[in-house]
C-alpha cells in the first residue's frame, strides 16, 4: 500500500508501523457515512465483535441480501454485453449522486425490459426458423413432385429423397446453424400412419401441411416469404433496441459495480460492530496505525457533520496484550522485494525485516549465478518493456505468468542491473570475453609462439584493471582458476550474510528487551560461526593477498583431526596454529553456552515473576505491545522445563548442523555460475561458430535461429528461473533462519482501494 496522506511520518521497512487497539461508538444513524469515509481512508482493520452470529442473525443481513441480488443483475448485464460484442466503458469521471434505492429499482426495470426483449426475440426467431423451414420443405418436395410427374414415374412405396443442408440463410441471434434433410414418406393405410407420426414424433422431425396443386404449393411459398420478411424486419428492430440498451447499460456498468462493491463492503463491515442494548450505537474495534489516527478523528468529525446527527463518535484506544497486525508501508518498488519475504511469512509485530536487506542481496546473489553482460541486457530490455507500459498493463487482466512477471518487474529490473555488473567482472558477453577496460595483461612470450591463448603467455603489463583478464578465456588453466575464484567468493559472500542474519537477531533482541538472547544465543552463535567459517574466510583473504599456496581443505579438516600438529607449508600467519586452538576450544565452549543457561534462567525468570502471586498487574501500553522474541513464554500456571529444554536443545543441534551445511549451501553460487558459463560456451562454440565455419549461408542463418531460441529458451529463461528460485532458498533457509520468525499476521485495513484487487 502506498503512502497515505501528507501526515504520514516517513516510510520504515526495518520494522512494521506502531499499531494500537482502538474502540469507536458511533450512533446508529451516522454509521453508514462513518464506515464509508473510513473506508476512504483505509487504515483501520475491524474485529468481528459477531462472530458466534451467522450471517443470517446480523444486523445488516438484508441491505447485504439486497447488495447480492444487485450484483447478480450486473453480472446478469454483464454477460449479455459479452454475448452481443460490447465492452463496459471507464469514465474518467466517475458520477457517485445515485442512492442505491435508486439504482436498485433502475437496476430491475432494466432487467425486467432486457428480459421481456431476449423471450420476445427467441420467441420471433423460433418462428422465424419454422417458417425458413417450411418453406425449404414446399421447395424441395415441389421439385421432387414435378421431377416425378415429369418422368411419369409411379411412386407406390415408400421414398425419401435426402437433399443437401439448408440453403445458408442469416440466424440473427441463433449462432448455432442446423443441417437438416427434407424427407417425403409415402404410406397407406391408418395403421401406418399411425406409426409414421410416432417416429416423427420421437426423432423430433417437423410435419408441414403440403398441396397437391402445384398452384397452391407456389402461393404457399409466397405467403411464406412474405412472413419471414415481416419476422426478419422485427427481429432486426429488436436487436436495435437490445443494442442500443446495452450500450447505455455499458456506460454506467462501471459506475454501477463500484457502487454496489462499496455498498455491499460498507454493510459487511457494519455487521462485523456489536450494538449496543438500547440499539442506539454501534461499538467498533479495530487495529489502526497510531499516525493514522488524526485521519480516523477527521472522518468521524465528518461523518456526524454530514449526517446530521446530534452525537458524535467517540474514540479511544484500548490497552491490550493481543499481537498487533504487521504493516510495513510499501511503494511499488518495494512491494514486490516484501512480497518475496512475505511469501515465507509475515514477520512479526516489530521485528526486523528482511526485505529492508532482500532489496539488494537478492538481485545481487542472483547475478552471482546470473553474470553475463549480454544476458544481463537481454533482461534489462525485456523489464523495461515492462516498466515503460505499466500503467496499460495493470489495468489488463494478464495470464498466471505474465502477471507474476509483471509484479515482479523491479526485482527483475535489480536482477538485470547486477547481472551486468558481475558479467563484467567475469568479462563475458554471450559467453564471449572482451578488452573492455585496457588490453590484456598477458602478452605472447615470443614472436614465433603458437597458439597465444592456450600455450607460452607471459605477464607484460599492469595487472588488468576490473573483472577477469579476458586472457584466462579458452585457456587451459580457466577452470582451475575460475572454479577456485568463485568457489571461495561463495563461502565469502554466504559467511557474510549469515553473519548479518546473527546481527539481526541481536538488534530483535535489543528492541524487545530479551538480555538472555543477546548473552545466550546472539554472542556464542557469533563465537562458533566465525570460529570456523569465520575463520575460513580470514584465510581466504590471506591466501588472495599474499599469493600463498597453502591447501585451506587440509588446513580446514586436520584443525578438527590433529589441532596440535605442525601446519609446515600450509601456515599462512604467524602463530597460526595457537589461533586455530583458541578458535576451536571457544567452538567448542558455545555449543553447550547455547544449550545448557537459558532455559534455566527462563525458569529461574518464571518463579521469580509468579512466586505468590495469583493475579499479575496489568501492563502499561509500550509493555503490553512487547512481545518475546522466541516461544519459550507459555501459560502463567505452568512452566514446562522439559518442552522448553527440549525446544533449545533442538534450536542448538539445528544451529551447529546449520552453520556447515548453510555455508556448504551457498557453493550453489559457484556451482551455477559454472553451469551457466559453460551453458552459454556451448551455444556459442557448438551451435554458432560451427554453422560460421561451413561458409553457406543457409547454414549460417539456421545456426544463428538455433543459438537465438537456445539463448533465450535455456538461458533467459530457464536460467533466470533456476538461479532465481535458488537465491530465494537462499534468503529463505540459509538467511532468515538466523533471526526471523516470521509467525505474524498482515494487516488488512477495511479500504474501497482495495475492492479492485478482489474478484467478483
Amino acid at each position: 500500500m502506498a503512502e497515505h496522506g501528507g501526515c504520514c511520518p516517513p516510510m520504515d521497512l526495518f520494522r512494521s508501523e506502531p499499531m494500537h487497539l482502538v474502540q469507536i461508538i458511533i450512533p446508529i444513524e451516522s454509521a453508514h457515512f462513518t464506515a464509508s469515509y473510513l473506508g476512504d481512508i483505509g487504515l483501520i482493520q475491524f474485529k468481528d465483535l459477531n462472530a458466534e452470529k451467522s450471517p443470517f442473525q446480523r444486523t445488516y443481513a438484508g441491505q447485504i441480501k439486497r447488495c447480492g441480488e444487485m450484483a447478480r443483475k450486473l453480472r446478469y448485464f454483464k454477460e449479455q454485453m459479452s454475448k452481443a460484442g460490447f465492452t463496459p466503458t471507464v469514465k474518467i469521471e466517475a458520477k457517485t449522486d445515485i442512492s442505491l434505492d435508486d439504482l436498485e429499482v433502475k437496476l430491475g426495470d432494466l432487467e425486467a425490459e432486457l428480459i421481456e426483449i431476449n423471450a420476445n426475440s427467441e420467441k420471433l426467431q423460433r418462428g422465424y426458423n419454422e417458417l425458413v423451414e417450411y418453406k425449404l420443405v414446399l421447395q424441395k418436395a415441389g421439385e421432387f413432385f414435378k421431377a416425378a410427374q415429369t418422368s411419369a414415374v409411379a411412386q407406390h412405396r415408400e421414398a425419401a429423397s435426402d437433399q443437401g443442408p439448408e440453403e445458408s440463410l442469416e440466424t440473427p441471434l441463433l449462432t448455432d446453424q442446423v443441417e437438416k434433410n427434407v424427407f417425403l414418406v409415402f404410406f397407406s393405410g391408418e395403421r401406418a400412419k399411425t406409426k409414421i407420426l410416432k417416429i416423427c414424433e420421437a426423432f423430433g422431425a417437423n410435419r408441414y401441411p403440403f398441396a397437391e396443386d402445384l398452384g397452391k404449393q407456389e402461393q404457399s411459398i409466397t405467403e411464406a416469404s412474405g412472413k419471414i420478411s415481416e419476422i426478419k424486419t422485427t427481429i432486426d428492430a429488436g436487436l436495435l433496441h437490445r443494442g442500443n440498451l446495452l450500450q447505455t447499460i455499458g456506460e454506467e456498468y462501471e459506475r454501477w459495480n463500484l457502487l454496489v462493491r462499496r455498498e455491499k463492503s460498507i454493510y459487511h463491515t457494519l455487521n462485523m460492530l456489536s450494538i449496543d442494548v438500547t440499539k442506539k450505537c454501534l461499538v467498533a474495534e479495530g487495529w489502526s496505525p497510531i499516525y493514522a489516527t488524526e485521519q480516523i478523528q477527521d472522518a468521524l468529525e465528518r461523518a456526524t457533520i454530514d449526517s446530521n446527527s446530534q452525537v458524535g463518535a467517540i474514540f479511544q484506544v484500548l490497552h491490550t496484550k493481543e499481537l498487533p497486525p504487521t504493516f510495513f508501508r510499501t511503494n511499488k518498488f518495494t512491494d514486490s522485494f516484501q512480497t518475496i519475504v512475505d511469501a515465507y511469512g509475515v514477520a512479526k509485530y516489530q521485528e526486523a525485516n528482511p526485505g529492508v536487506f532482500t532489496i539488494v542481496t537478492f538481485p545481487f546473489l542472483f547475478a552471482v549465478m546470473f553474470g553475463d553482460w549480454g544476458h544481463g541486457i537481454c533482461l534489462l530490455l525485456a523489464t523495461s518493456v515492462l516498466i515503460f507500459k505499466e500503467k496499460k498493463y495493470s489495468t489488463q487482466k494478464l495470464g498466471d505468468i505474465m502477471e507474476m512477471t509483471f509484479g515482479g518487474r523491479y526485482v527483475i529490473l535489480l536482477m538485470s542491473l547486477f547481472s551486468i555488473y558481475t558479467g563484467l567482472i567475469y568479462n563475458e558477453f554471450f559467453s564471449v570475453p572482451f578488452e573492455l577496460f585496457s588490453p590484456s595483461a598477458y602478452v605472447c612470450r615470443d614472436a614465433a609462439c603458437s597458439e597465444a591463448t592456450t600455450i607460452g603467455l607471459i605477464k607484460g603489463r599492469d595487472t588488468y584493471p576490473f573483472g577477469v583478464d579476458p586472457a584466462w578465456h579458452g585457456s587451459r588453466s580457466e577452470l582451475p582458476f575460475l572454479n577456485s575464484l568463485k568457489m571461495k567468493m561463495s563461502i565469502l559472500l554466504g559467511v557474510a550474510q549469515m553473519n548479518l542474519g546473527i546481527i539481526m537477531s541481536f538488534f530483535n533482541a535489543l528492541y524487545f528487551g530479551n538480555a538472555v538472547n543477546i548473552w545466550f544465543q546472539f554472542i556464542p552463535q557469533m563465537i562458533f560461526l566465525n570460529g570456523l567459517f569465520g575463520y575460513l574466510s580470514l584465510l581466504i583473504i590471506v591466501k588472495w593477498c599474499t599469493g600463498s599456496q597453502a591447501d585451506l581443505y587440509h588446513v580446514m579438516i586436520y584443525m578438527f583431526l590433529s589441532p596440535t600438529d605442525d601446519l609446515g607449508e600450509n601456515q599462512l600467519f604467524a602463530n597460526q596454529k595457537t589461533v586455530q586452538l583458541v578458535l576451536l576450544l571457544l567452538s567448542l565452549i558455545a555449543v553447550p553456552w547455547m544449550l545448557l543457561p537459558k532455559p534455566f534462567i527462563l525458569k529461574a525468570q518464571h518463579n521469580r515473576t509468579h512466586q505468590g502471586q495469583s493475579y499479575t498487574p496489568l501492563e502499561g501500553e509500550d509493555e503490553s505491545l512487547q512481545v518475546e522474541t522466541n516461544h519459550d513464554t507459555h501459560d502463567h500456571e505452568e512452566f514446562e522445563f522439559s518442552e522448553v529444554f527440549v525446544h533449545q536443545l533442538i534450536h542448538t543441534i539445528e544451529f551447529v548442523l546449520g552453520a556447515v551445511s548453510n555455508t556448504a549451501s551457498y557453493l550453489r553460487l559457484w556451482a551455477l555460475s559454472l553451469a551457466h558459463s559453460e551453458l552459454s560456451v556451448v551455444f556459442y562454440e557448438k551451435v554458432l561458430l560451427l554453422a560460421w565455419g561451413y561458409n553457406n549461408i543457409l547454414i549460417l542463418i539456421v545456426g544463428i535461429l538455433v543459438f537465438i531460441f537456445a539463448t533465450v529458451g535455456v538461458l533467459l529463461v530457464m536460467e533466470t528461473l533456476s538461479a532465481f528460485l535458488h537465491a530465494l532458498r537462499l534468503h529463505w533457509v540459509e538467511f532468515q533462519n538466523k533471526f526471523y520468525e516470521g509467525d505474524g499476521y498482515k494487516f488488512h485495513p477495511f479500504s474501497f482501494a482495495l475492492l479492485g484487487d478482489e474478484d467478483e
